[in-house]
């Protein structure tokens, strides 16, 4: 009778590694296809000049980064290497591609002639993106606020 209790009890302790294995991974595939779509969204508004709908969607990717982020702090006290391992990479992918969008929002303010939208975008990533593994998307940004000047130079009257 113990020995089936035995066989019963590590049959179920296999079972339920596996089924949560299963979970972590369902969550982490969840996560990474909700970015997917998110980031096409983002294009797709884009295409279509839907820029408001776009940016909700490039916010939507930014607050999975965050959301993201802190599960990573959570997590790497309580569980193993690998799940935040995986978590970490995720939020890294999910922040370097609303990096990416702002950008491209900013090259499409800049070709519809909105200059003054395409500044303040280039000016969100300089604002927001502060982290050491941001600064590629920084430069781009900083240059891209020079580009707009020689495209339209800043009047007289606002520099002092």
């Amino acid at each position: 009778m113990q020995k089936n209790a035995m066989g019963w009890w590590y049959g179920l302790m296999l079972g339920s590694s596996l089924l949560l294995g299963a979970c972590a991974h369902d969550t982490y595939q969840q996560r990474a296809d909700l970015m997917k779509e998110h980031s096409e969204a983002f294009y797709t508004h884009l295409k279509a000049n839907r820029v408001e709908a776009a940016i909700r969607e490039n916010e939507q990717i930014e607050a999975m980064a965050g959301e993201m982020g802190r599960t990573v702090k959570k997590r790497a006290s309580l569980q193993g290497t690998s799940s935040v391992e995986r978590e970490f990479a995720l939020m890294k992918t999910a922040h370097e591609a609303a990096a990416t969008n702002w950008l491209a929002l900013g090259q499409y303010f800049a070709i519809k002639k909105q200059y003054a939208q395409a500044r303040a975008t280039y000016q969100r990533i300089l604002n927001t993106y502060n982290d050491p593994t941001d600064q590629p998307h920084r430069e781009q940004a900083a240059r891209a606020l020079e580009d707009l000047n020689i495209l339209q130079p800043p009047s007289a009257s606002a520099n002092p």
